[in-house]
């Protein structure tokens, strides 16, 4: 699984394959500088400059290889990944200039799942050279982090469940000098009971557990990141149709984001006092399943209607957002698969942002263009929360009219969050439905680089 190690290495002047960056304005210039047969060998192969175009050309007892892109002197993260994914084993190194932001891109693209099916006649690692030696540890992480998330979300609920997700948590604490808590079980009835009434079905090795991973120094700045780990959704009670339980197992999307981006904060140094919190929990069917209907206390002290079961991430959120504001964070960033209405607003490419104030919306936006790792913000719009009235609790789990599906949840999520902290929802897909160049069909890591660089940016 994963990305494979030193895909990037410093150049040396080791020998290396050359790679020519064109697009469609230059390809003509480029093209009256070869030989006629390497010219019809660019034409053989229909290469045009186009973008993610790829072509060898012979030279001599050697060859070369070009690449399209829209610019090649502003590179992107994913313009030479299709050169990364369609090229042969071996080392190369552009013919003029570094590649930048690109290296990320060439890295993600070479992201292999292999846990259940080995390829063998997968292609040997390709290698990239750059002189900016500096930017490689740094990017190196960042591809390792989205990696993670990918393999969370790939593995079958089965081996993923709360026990996996608790497993790969102390992993992280473990290799970075975190402390690690677990509540397990019926002990979440006393301080989360909505983990508890969502997660109690769930067979014993797949238990409900809160995990808590904290880290750093108390004189820094403190920031809570929350995770929504349910490893699989039946949609308890209101049981979803067979194919909406089809991809499940990318539920626990958000714990795999929360916990990658710990591992980020924690590996740079960042100076902050960190709290990672990840309610993990199986939504599953059985005679102690919660029922619709339902009224559920919760950490915070509000009680909660249930007006559906398959509205379960919010509530087990609700309790570890109330619990990352008892500390008085600085800043709050919570992760979540938590809408279809999200995926319908902005579809499965960028996650959906919501924030208390324009300030954080605006430094997660900017970090996530320059990082080419976009978010759009939706609105966190107050009059939204009357949606969520019940005539028997303080607040109803859902809402019955199909507006703004995407925005209520936050709304309920806003009810848990202390007042006057700085908070930032990503309602994210956590998924790819269709390959791009760089980023694999499935697991995938939404608003991870946009949330990393803007703490950077924020408390570096």
């Amino acid at each position: 699984m994963s990305v494979k190690a030193d895909l990037i290495q410093p150049d040396r002047g080791q020998d290396a394959i050359a790679i020519h960056l064109v697009n469609k304005d230059l390809f003509e210039q480029f093209a009256q500088g070869l030989s006629g047969p390497q010219r019809s060998a660019l034409a053989a192969q229909k290469f045009t400059g186009g973008g993610y175009q790829v072509a060898i050309v012979p030279d001599g007892e050697a060859w070369f290889a070009v690449g399209g892109v829209a610019n090649p002197a502003d590179l992107s993260s994913w313009c030479m990944a299709k050169l990364a994914s369609a090229l042969p084993a071996g080392t190369y190194r552009l013919a003029s200039g570094d590649p930048g932001p690109a290296i990320y891109g060439w890295q993600s693209a070479q992201y292999v799942f292999d846990r259940y099916k080995a390829d063998p006649d997968a292609p040997g690692p390709r290698v990239l050279l750059t002189g900016e030696v500096g930017r490689i540890p740094a990017v190196v992480a960042e591809v390792q982090a989205a990696a993670l998330v990918a393999d969370m979300v790939n593995t079958a609920a089965e081996d993923m469940g709360p026990e996996a997700i608790e497993a790969e948590a102390a992993r992280i604490a473990e290799a970075h000098g975190a402390t690690i808590n677990v509540v397990r079980g019926d002990a979440l009835a006393t301080g989360f009971p909505m983990v508890h009434a969502v997660g109690r079905a769930a067979a014993r090795h797949h238990a409900p557990r809160l995990i808590e991973l904290n880290w750093g120094d108390d004189a820094h700045p403190r920031i809570a990141i929350v995770g929504k780990g349910v490893a699989f959704d039946t949609g308890g009670l209101n049981i979803k149709p067979g194919n909406g339980m089809l991809l499940m197992k990318k539920d626990m999307g958000g714990a795999a984001h929360a916990l990658a981006l710990a591992s980020l904060v924690m590996a740079s140094g960042l100076k902050v006092r960190l709290q990672c919190l990840v309610p993990a929990v199986e939504n599953a069917i059985a005679g102690n399943a919660f029922r619709p209907g339902d009224v559920l206390k919760s950490r915070k002290g509000l009680s909660v209607e249930i007006g559906n079961t398959d509205a379960e991430g919010r509530l087990i959120l609700a309790d570890a957002l109330a619990y990352a504001s008892e500390a008085s964070p600085e800043l709050v960033i919570d992760f979540a698969t938590l809408t279809g209405a999200a995926r319908v607003a902005v579809g499965p490419d960028l996650p959906a942002l919501f924030t208390r104030t324009d300030e954080t919306a605006d430094a997660l936006l900017k970090a996530g263009k320059a990082q080419d790792d976009p978010c759009w913000r939706l609105p966190l719009h107050a009059p939204y929360a009357e949606y969520l009235k019940s005539d028997i609790a303080d607040l109803n789990n859902t809402h019955t009219n199909g507006y703004a599906g995407a925005s209520v949840a936050a709304s309920f999520l806003d009810r848990f969050v202390g007042e006057d902290i700085d908070w930032a929802h990503f309602d994210t897909f956590a998924w790819r439905p269709a390959a791009k160049p760089g980023r694999p069909k499935g697991g995938a890591a939404l608003g991870l680089r946009a949330s990393f660089h803007m703490l950077k940016a924020r408390f570096g």
